[in-house]
């Protein structure tokens, strides 16, 4: 089954969205179920690992096991697959879409 997705457009350059999104200290803005993530290396690249402090304060071992420099990347959290996040350039600004496992909707 495919993943389930909400995206949004945005009046900001890619690269810009993606920042957000590869810089581990920024999740908390955006992630409203990180409260705090470390990362076991300088960069977010496939292979990638570290810790995610969930909003209910359990921190979890993470993967980051697909990623496309500027496009996309996922994970997996505690070695469950988890969410999926891109940008894609549209004129002037983006579209960024999150996906979550077919099994996880609530999320």
């Amino acid at each position: 089954m495919s993943p389930l997705g909400v995206s949004r457009t945005m009046d900001a350059p890619a690269h810009r969205l993606w920042r957000l999104l590869v810089e581990v200290d920024r999740w908390p803005a955006w992630g409203p179920s990180v409260a705090g993530a470390e990362l076991d290396t300088p960069r977010v690249h496939a292979g990638s690992r570290g810790t995610v402090r969930t909003a209910l304060g359990v921190s979890l071992p993470f993967e980051v096991t697909d990623l496309d420099e500027g496009r996309s990347w996922s994970w997996s959290v505690a070695g469950v697959p988890a969410t999926g996040h891109s940008v894609e350039a549209r004129g002037e600004g983006c579209r960024v879409t999150f996906t979550v496992p077919w099994w996880a909707p609530g999320y």
